[in-house]
């Protein structure tokens, strides 16, 4: 458990039919989440449920998916009436996370209590990662759906299944703020716009060479520094995901001398010292973080 003064942590995600005509509601057909300790971010308990709509006819019979819901999956599952209370239980009282769960799965679940005759779970605050990480960690993937966003670190395909999608939410977190932790300890080297560029006041080993090379009243020729390429993704469009925006990507590589903002030293030993950065990246508290969503 947590500690007292710091309620624990759910990640949620709703999978619900997609309304097609104007008047039509949303039909939540799959409650998934994950509890874990802020502190840690270790697991304490997961829960998944399919959930039967009132108007069956409402879900799809077949689907393009392959692990996607449909009206066969939903028959015989549970009304959301009967799965209230665990819901409830799970909700209450807890710090929410989610991937644009302020817009989409935190009203799915008032209407779904309020379809029932009974007051909404209340958050103890709220973490919508995809807020947290338009701010932080930008657009530097893409764009922020978190298919796009898991592609980028290589954490597979997104399933739109309630407790898979939860799992890589907080895997892509674990990710962006081992990032965003990594960059805030090099001070000598900045990421602008997917750039990596030296610090113009930081002299390090390979700008002395380059500077002893051209002479310090020279500039470098243009044969030395190769020019970045511009990299562009295909948006996508999906029900929960935010609008997409184009963006134009560039990676700056330097051909023969590259600016290392450390002494030269053994592969060996700059290998340990990485994965002790990596290392206490992850031992930082999620919340420490992203303490700036926290809504109270």
């Amino acid at each position: 458990m947590s500690s007292p003064n710091v309620p624990e942590m759910v990640f949620f995600d709703l999978e619900t039919t997609v309304p097609k005509k104007l008047g039509q509601r949303f039909w939540v057909l799959e409650f998934g989440s994950i509890m874990v300790c802020p502190r840690k971010l270790v697991e304490l308990e997961s829960y998944c449920t399919l959930i039967r709509p009132r108007d069956l006819s409402a879900v799809s019979t077949r689907t393009s998916r392959p692990d996607g819901i449909t009206r066969d999956a939903v028959a015989t599952a549970p009304l959301f009436e009967e799965v209230a209370d665990e819901i409830f239980r799970i909700l209450d009282g807890r710090i929410w996370g989610g991937h644009n769960i302020q817009r989409f799965d935190c009203v799915r679940i008032k209407e779904a209590f309020a379809d029932i005759n009974r007051p909404p779970p209340v958050p103890a605050g709220i973490i919508d990662s995809l807020g947290v990480l338009t701010q932080r960690f930008g657009t530097r993937a893409g764009n922020m759906k978190m298919a796009t966003l898991a592609s980028y670190f290589g954490l597979g395909q997104q399933k739109h299944r309630s407790l898979e999608d939860v799992r890589m939410n907080l895997e892509v977190l674990k990710h962006c703020a081992t990032v965003l932790f990594l960059e805030s300890s090099l001070p000598s080297i900045a990421l602008n716009d997917g750039q990596w560029y030296n610090n113009n006041g930081v002299t390090t080993r390979s700008k002395s060479l380059l500077q002893s090379k051209v002479g310090l009243n020279e500039k470098p020729s243009e044969n030395i520094i190769n020019r970045g390429k511009s990299i562009s993704r295909d948006d996508q469009t999906s029900r929960k995901s935010p609008p997409s925006t184009s963006v134009a990507h560039q990676r700056v590589s330097v051909a023969h001398q590259r600016a290392v903002p450390y002494a030269r030293e053994s592969l060996g030993k700059m290998t340990a010292r990485v994965k002790n950065v990596i290392y206490n990246a992850r031992s930082q508290p999620l919340n420490n973080l992203l303490k700036h969503s926290l809504i109270r």
